[in-house]
């Protein structure tokens, strides 16, 4: 696929203090890529620097082969954490004000912009202020706005913030749908649930540096080692002791069993004890919540190899 967004030793420092260093990524034509961290890892100071809001210390930001500074900014649509929509301008009135920033043409996008009014539920709303508006109907007039312009890329940070579940649905059919058409999407969120449905790789920063990237399957196959639950009347001590396993969480009668990286799913199903008081079993791989849980509180849980990946 053709490379749309490439990013190489991004580094940038406040007062002597390294907020990113080294970034390198790419994201191509038709894929969701997700950028994610914990609070202060350094996602939005590499968004802002691959916007041109900042000016990195190091390295380069290419769309397509043009620099940072260079970059047709019609090209890129932007949907920012910060809300910026102004209170009392209508509807209609602001998606067409955004439209026209992008130098795209207005009849155009009036005719883009009545159709996802009515396809994110909000037919009708054209001639509201965006004062009238709830958080996630705003979030939604937003959305429009960055995507009214038919933008090649498409960066989005935190898109499914103040919406209800219906609405996120809506938003992750909608983001699916433009990376099908060949937008290429850099998505920042802390949702990890929507991020692991719909994003094709990742990339994870924490303390300003790179510490997981790679396909979903790939840093699943890699870093989410099985787990078994278990309910039924057992001691912890018990489980403990059983093989391959790397520490059990147990509430009630219900125990969590995390498994060593190197585990034969089958044969260690089959060595369980016949003693053992199992009313329900399963078993699946951590998710990448729990990934991220582990790495922004440096438990050092997920393992790469037989590396902790700090």
């Amino acid at each position: 696929m053709e490379t749309i967004l490439s990013v190489k030793g991004l580094g940038k420092a406040f007062k002597e203090r390294q907020i990113i260093k080294d970034i390198s990524f790419e994201v191509k034509r038709g894929e969701i890529m997700a950028i994610l961290g914990p609070n202060g890892a350094g996602k939005s100071t590499t968004i802002r620097s691959i916007m041109g809001i900042l000016y990195p210390d190091e390295g380069t930001v290419k769309f397509h082969q043009c620099e940072a500074g260079k970059i047709p900014r019609h090209k890129i649509g932007y949907l920012p954490e910060e809300r910026g929509l102004y209170k009392n301008v209508k509807v209609m009135d602001m998606i067409l004000y955004l439209a026209e920033l992008k130098d795209y043409p207005i009849k155009k996008a009036k005719e883009r912009a009545l159709h996802y009014l009515k396809k994110l539920g909000l037919e009708g709303k054209e001639k509201v202020s965006v004062e009238e508006l709830s958080k996630g109907m705003a979030q939604k007039v937003q959305f429009i706005g960055s995507i009214i312009h038919e933008p090649e890329l498409l960066i989005l940070d935190e898109p499914f913030s103040g919406l209800d579940p219906l609405s996120q649905d809506v938003f992750k059919n909608e983001i699916k749908e433009l990376a099908q058409s060949g937008t290429a999407i850099l998505l920042s969120s802390h949702q990890m649930n929507m991020v692991e449905e719909i994003c094709d790789r990742l990339f994870m920063i924490h303390r300003g540096q790179r510490v997981i990237e790679g396909t979903m399957a790939d840093v699943k196959n890699e870093y989410a080692n099985f787990k078994c639950t278990i309910r039924g009347n057992n001691e912890a001590s018990v489980l403990e002791r059983l093989s391959n396993v790397s520490r059990v969480e147990q509430k009630g009668n219900v125990a969590v069993i995390y498994l060593n990286q190197d585990v034969v799913v089958p044969l260690w199903l089959r060595r369980l004890p016949e003693t053992l008081s199992i009313d329900e079993l399963s078993i699946d791989r951590i998710s990448l919540h729990e990934i991220f849980i582990d790495i922004a509180t440096d438990q050092h849980i997920v393992k790469e190899g037989d590396a902790s990946y700090a």
